[in-house]
């Protein structure tokens, strides 16, 4: 293909002339017209000739070339055909190629791996599956710290729960977790983090431990809960399931073995959102949905005794009637929907009756995660998004009794 004659436009090779970059078209406003010549701000350009051009348009296709190559390379584009061609082609391919991926890994790939590796050839020594839930959540936070500096360490993190919260560091949440857990860890005979004599309520456990922390460094914080969390499935794992029924005391209430591993799970994934909210992190995500379905199924359970509770302080609506333990009774119909859900029948007159879809003078349906949120006191019961029928009061009380299960 023949280029313009010489002096009559922009031409590439061993000349003396330079290309002339063209400008931005100039816009006409209010009727003005521009006063003189529009001059080029850009430099001259080096020179290059045919074949390195042609060698570059891959690069340039991929927005990777310098200023002046990509420059150079769109001023020979309007000369040469064949070179037009090929970027044209290799633009398009450009938009085959796999979109660019977050370099963090998937949150939930240690558990995919790990559920592939024991399908194949069982542990030796399993993990007691109401254990799994707070092992791979201990194992997700500690992947999450992994990736933080310093100065996160000590950045303010806001702990909520219903009617109540506190500003911790991200270090002090972590001593938090830590001291709450030396309550399992002593049930398994393993040392208390806060020593002997130690507090024994939670709230007191948590002065204390903030308070230590101030005194240490962030690493030694982190090594020493992660250390604790794996002694204690470790302990369970060896220990086998017979160990579900151990009482944990949290003085205020006691818990199974079984139903206090899944509680631990389920406030590491909630504080774990609180620090990643903290640092403004990107979402991190619920737990998976075997594991999900434990934390509510626990939360669903524990429900007719919040109720109790709240009916004996005088702070339900709707009409008391008393059941004996065992017999049937009425109850609310409790649908969570998403990863993770199911269906249960909340006891409404008694935490000792027998609750049956039969007999539900009420049904709801909620998100899985949001009925977590509600649990955890972050969602108000009368901004949660739930789908209702039925008695009204019911359906109030029973929202307000999974808000109610918040704690510190």
């Amino acid at each position: 293909m023949n280029g313009p004659a010489p002096g009559n436009g922009p031409h590439l090779g061993g000349g003396s002339e330079l290309p002339c970059v063209p400008q931005p078209r100039v816009t006409l406003e209010n009727g003005d017209a521009p006063t003189g010549p529009v001059r080029s701000s850009v430099g001259p350009l080096p020179s290059f000739d045919h074949q390195t051009l042609r060698s570059l348009l891959g690069a340039f296709a991929l927005g990777a070339c310098s200023r002046d190559e990509g420059l150079a390379i769109e001023v020979h584009l309007t000369d040469c055909a064949a070179c037009a061609d090929e970027a044209l082609r290799l633009s398009d391919a450009v938009g085959l190629l796999h979109p660019e991926d977050s370099l963090d890994l998937d949150p939930l790939l240690r558990a995919r791996v790990l559920e592939n590796c024991l399908g194949r050839r069982p542990a030796r020594i399993p993990v007691p599956e109401w254990a799994a839930p707070y092992d791979a959540e201990t194992a997700r936070l500690d992947a999450f710290l992994a990736d933080l500096n310093e100065p996160e360490w000590h950045e303010p993190v806001r702990l909520s729960w219903w009617k109540g919260e506190r500003i911790l560091t991200l270090c002090g949440v972590l001593s938090h977790l830590g001291s709450v857990d030396g309550l399992v860890a002593a049930s398994l005979g393993l040392d208390d983090p806060l020593g002997p004599g130690s507090p024994r309520t939670m709230l007191d456990r948590t002065n204390s431990a903030a308070e230590r922390c101030r005194a240490h460094r962030s690493s030694l914080v982190r090594d020493s809960w992660r250390t604790q969390t794996r002694d204690i499935v470790r302990t369970l794992s060896f220990a086998g399931s017979g160990t579900g029924g151990l009482p944990v005391d949290y003085a205020d209430f006691v818990l199974p073995m079984r139903d206090a591993l899944v509680d631990r799970a389920f406030e590491c994934w909630i504080h774990a959102q609180d620090i990643a909210n903290a640092l403004d992190y990107p979402e991190y995500g619920p737990p998976s949905a075997r594991h999900l379905n434990k934390m509510v199924d626990l939360a669903a359970r524990m429900l007719p005794s919040a109720l109790a509770a709240r009916r004996r302080a005088g702070l339900t609506s709707s009409p008391v009637r008393l059941v004996a333990a065992g017999t049937p009774g009425r109850s609310l119909h409790l649908h969570i929907e998403g990863n993770g859900g199911g269906h249960w029948d909340i006891s409404l007159d008694s935490p000792g009756a027998l609750a049956s879809r039969d007999n539900a003078i009420a049904s709801i349906a909620l998100d899985s995660v949001d009925f977590c949120h509600l649990a955890a006191g972050h969602i108000e019961p009368e901004r949660v998004a739930v789908g209702q029928e039925g008695d009204t009061s019911a359906i109030r009380d029973v929202l307000f009794a999974t808000a109610s299960l918040s704690r510190l």
